[in-house]
């Protein structure tokens, strides 16, 4: 039986956990954190995504999950309305889309795969070929050797950077930072997205149906210096010196930043690799491509990637060079029209001046007046569309043994 070591318990990992297990495979998971990651914010699931998460008889559970997200309310500086925009424009929510929270959709995917081997609290700290396999160190574990290893670990995949060298090389910087974190919920108005545009920069704040708390999300042009990772106190301070002056809520916002248990800060990247496979290691969701917060995409392309690879091991006996291969040639195509939205959508997500955000709001105002409303709908959400169904997904062979 072909075993697998994956790196990253948060979507792509676990989804191919299911996948692989399902094939005949023995997958183990290993995750830095002591726990699930319960944070994060509303992640879309559409197309051929949803279409995965189908097949693995999820999507009903999915479905209970929905954030309930009605609209999204635009507010000046002292909180007055300036437009709405209701769910069409999100991307679509008409049966081929699905919103849930992050962590709902990583403790689903975890519950799928209870007899699946997890190892919390590690992480990986060598990779060494051992003949046809691979010698993994540990970076508190005992050395293991597995048949394959996967990153699935995110942007700053640690497997990517063992495997494939420093990440400067694979990353391509979008020019903003975002950061997202919990906030109480009196700060959000549930069913509602709050959003504050401003020149350069821009706040949300939403709360999802029956949420206790709300979740607060800020876009900015990227610094010139930032802090390291591992300085959550400093990459606090970076953000309220971004924000300093705003108006509306942003100073309460800051202030409950400063407790909030969830704090995430990170730049607006793609992963942009010519291969996401060398020998008997491979790259899976954003540790391959991912396509950045502004896409919309991250996890759909996660799920795909993860059903994918996994079938494409599996129609190959397990056999990394014609199943790597395989699996490349039939992501690329998806994986490039997904990352060509990112771009695209940051453009309407940060506007640069009050004269963008003045005809931004008066074309919201005048959309539920304007002839033909549902075909200007149509036209701006048919590239979001065309891109989340531009693969098809090869069929699932019977399961044997790898």
């Amino acid at each position: 039986m072909t075993t697998v070591l994956i790196s990253g318990a948060s979507v792509a990992g676990p989804a191919l956990a299911w996948w692989l297990r399902r094939h005949g495979f023995r997958p183990t998971l290993v995750e830095r954190a002591p726990a699930l990651r319960a944070g994060g914010y509303k992640v879309d699931i559409r197309g051929a995504a949803l279409e995965v998460v189908d097949r693995m008889g999820l999507r009903g559970q999915v479905e209970r999950h929905d954030t309930g997200m009605r609209s999204a309310r635009f507010v000046d500086a002292t909180g007055a309305q300036l437009a709405t925009m209701d769910a069409a424009l999100f991307g679509g929510r008409e049966g081929d889309d699905a919103e849930i929270m992050r962590g709902d959709l990583a403790r689903i995917l975890a519950d799928a795969t209870r007899d699946v081997e997890y190892v919390f609290d590690d992480s990986i700290a060598a990779l060494t070929p051992s003949g046809g396999a691979v010698e993994v160190s540990f970076e508190r574990g005992p050395r293991r050797t597995f048949d394959l290893v996967i990153g699935a670990d995110g942007l700053h995949s640690n497997v990517r950077r063992l495997a494939f060298g420093p990440e400067s090389a694979h990353l391509r910087p979008l020019g903003h930072h975002i950061a997202i974190f919990t906030v109480p919920g009196e700060f959000g108005e549930e069913g509602i997205e709050l959003m504050h545009p401003a020149p350069g920069r821009s706040v949300g704040v939403y709360r999802t149906a029956g949420a206790p708390d709300a979740r607060a999300l800020f876009l900015f042009p990227s610094p010139a210096d930032v802090a390291d990772r591992r300085d959550a106190a400093g990459r606090k301070a970076l953000l309220a010196e971004a924000f300093a002056g705003a108006g509306w809520q942003v100073p309460r916002l800051l202030d409950a930043m400063w407790d909030a248990p969830d704090f995430y800060f990170d730049s607006m990247s793609q992963v942009r690799m010519d291969r996401w496979s060398t020998w008997r290691i491979a790259l899976v969701g954003d540790a391959a491509y991912g396509p950045s917060p502004a896409s919309g995409q991250g996890t759909s392309l996660g799920l795909v990637g993860a059903y994918v690879l996994a079938a494409s091991l599996a129609a190959a006996s397990g056999d990394p060079v014609a199943g790597f291969a395989d699996y490349e040639r039939r992501m690329r195509p998806f994986v490039e029209a997904n990352q060509a939205l990112a771009e695209r959508n940051l453009k309407g997500m940060v506007l640069g001046s009050a004269a963008q955000i003045r005809f931004q709001t008066l074309m919201l105002r005048l959309m539920p007046h304007l002839p033909g409303r549902e075909r200007m709908i149509r036209r701006v959400t048919e590239p979001i569309r065309r891109a989340a169904t531009a693969i098809t997904l090869p069929e699932i062979p019977a399961p044997r043994g790898a």
